[in-house]
């Protein structure tokens, strides 16, 4: 299921920036280790299926879990440590992210 809204590329690219910072510091070599590759396969399966869609506020604030318990743990490692760093390395993506944390979360609907 492909990314089609820009806001949703653009998190998938925040995203996989992060995991790109955490990994060469936590499991060195300049790619995707398997373990984070899996996450980010993941992650962008759980964006590519929100239900919020275009309308969709950051995970952190989402009122919907849609992440495995264990995946949403290490999701929120990776942006413990890469998120500081992330002002350095990617600053326009940082500040886009940090702009969509103040979106108005829509209403959960059954």
């Amino acid at each position: 299921m492909p990314l089609t809204h820009p806001r949703r590329q653009r998190e998938a690219r925040t995203l996989a920036a992060m995991l790109q910072i955490y990994c060469r510091a936590h499991h060195g070599g300049s790619t995707l280790c398997s373990e984070c590759q899996a996450l980010r396969d993941y992650a962008e399966v759980r964006l590519a299926r929100c239900r919020f869609q275009e309308n969709k506020p950051t995970c952190a604030n989402c009122p919907v879990h849609c992440y495995r318990p264990d995946a949403r743990e290490q999701v929120r490692q990776v942006m413990r440590y890469a998120g500081p760093r992330m002002l350095w390395r990617h600053p326009i993506l940082s500040l886009r992210h940090l702009l969509d944390g103040y979106r108005k979360v829509p209403p959960v609907t059954s």
